[in-house]
C-alpha cells in the first residue's frame, strides 16, 4: 500500500517507523519546516518526524502552508492510496483530504468521541480518567469527528505522568495503525460513525491550565502536576518567583496549613492544599534545570510557613 505520512512531534515517530517496518511504501513524509531554537534562535532544528524520516531515507516535504494549490498538486502527483496523519499540527483542507484514493486516517490518542482536540493525553489525566486509548479515525473536515475505524483501550495507572502516557499511546497507536491499514487492504474495516452528542473536548494547554490551584482539592493539584510532566510543567510561585513542581504524592489526613502553605521544608517539600498535603519530589525554578526538591530547599532557603500562590 502506497502511503503519505503527515506528522511532526515525537508522538508520531513510532507510527512512521511501524509503517516502514511492516513494509508499507511511504511515498513521502510531510512535516513542518525546521524551527529556530536556542537562546539566540539562530539554530534551525528539524522535527522529530523529519529526523526519523531522514534516518529511514524517506523523502520529506516541509510546506509552510499545506493548503496551497501547488502542494496539493505535488501530493497528487505521488498517487498515494492512503494518507496517515499523526499530530501533524495543521488542519487539512477537503481538497487535501481527497487526494489519496482511500482517504486519510488519523491516529488520535483518546477513545473518540471522548477528548477531541489538541491535548487529549494531558486532559485524560487532568480529568482523572481511569481509561483512555487510541482511535484510528477516517478524517473529514470537522474536528476529530470522522467515523471510527479501530480503537484500542488503555488503562491509566494512578501515578502515570503525561509524558509516560504519551509514550504508551504512541506505541499503541502505531500498532492500531498497522492493523487498520492491513484491514483496509482487504476492504475493511467498516467505518462506524461517532456519537457526536457524547463528545468531550481537550483544548490546547494554556499557561493558566498549568497554574496549581492550592485552594482546590489535593487530588486536582496532584493530577495537574502529573498531567503536565515533563512539559510544559505545572507551576506555582514563591515570593513572586515561578517554580514548576513534579512528582506529587498526597499525604492522608488534614492539610495542617492554609492552602498553598509550606508545611514541611526539611528533607521533603510538603505543601498544603484545601483538604490534604502534597509531598513534592522535584522542582524546576525559572531559568534553571529540574532538581530534587531537597536541593532547592537548601539552596533557596525554603522554610515552613511560606506561602505558594
Amino acid at each position: 500500500m502506497r502511503v503519505v505520512f503527515f506528522g511532526t512531534p515525537a508522538f508520531a515517530v513510532p507510527s512512521l517507523l511501524a509503517l516502514v517496518g511492516e513494509g508499507f511504501e511511504v511515498a513521502a513524509v510531510v512535516t513542518r519546516p525546521d524551527r529556530p531554537q536556542g537562546r539566540s534562535r539562530s539554530t534551525l532544528v528539524p522535527s522529530p518526524v523529519k529526523s526519523a524520516a531522514i534516518g529511514e531515507s524517506l523523502p520529506v516535504l516541509e510546506p509552510e502552508r499545506p493548503k496551497d494549490e501547488a502542494f496539493v498538486a505535488r501530493l497528487s502527483a505521488l498517487a498515494p492510496e492512503v494518507g496517515v496523519v499523526v499530530a501533524y499540527g495543521h488542519l487539512l483542507t477537503p481538497a487535501l483530504l481527497a487526494v489519496p484514493r482511500l482517504g486519510m486516517v488519523n491516529v488520535h490518542p483518546s477513545l473518540l468521541p471522548e477528548l477531541r482536540g489538541a491535548a487529549p493525553v494531558e486532559w485524560a489525566i487532568l480529568n482523572g480518567l481511569e481509561k483512555t486509548g487510541v482511535t484510528i479515525m477516517q478524517m473529514e473536515a470537522g474536528l476529530d469527528s470522522g467515523p471510527i475505524l479501530h480503537q484500542i483501550p488503555h488503562f491509566i495507572p494512578p501515578d502515570l505522568t503525561g509524558g509516560e502516557l504519551s509514550l504508551h499511546l504512541a506505541e499503541i497507536g502505531a500498532q492500531a495503525l498497522v492493523e487498520t491499514l492491513a484491514m483496509m487492504a482487504t476492504d475493511g474495516p467498516r467505518p462506524v460513525p461517532q456519537h457526536h452528542e457524547r463528545a468531550t473536548y481537550a483544548p490546547k494547554i494554556t499557561r493558566e491550565t498549568g497554574h496549581i490551584a492550592w485552594d482546590g482539592d489535593a487530588d486536582r493539584a496532584r493530577r495537574t502536576i502529573l498531567a503536565l510532566d515533563p512539559k510544559p510543567g505545572a507551576w506555582t510561585t514563591l515570593d513572586g518567583l515561578e517554580v514548576k513542581l513534579f512528582g506529587a504524592v498526597p499525604l492522608p489526613g488534614s492539610p495542617g496549613g492554609a492552602p498553598g502553605q509550606v508545611v514541611g521544608a526539611d528533607r521533603e517539600l510538603v505543601i498544603a492544599a484545601k483538604d490534604a498535603n502534597l509531598v513534592i519530589a522535584e522542582v524546576q525554578p525559572a531559568g534553571k534545570a529540574r532538581m530534587p526538591a531537597a536541593d532547592w530547599i537548601r539552596g533557596r532557603g525554603v522554610r515552613a510557613g511560606q506561602r505558594m500562590a
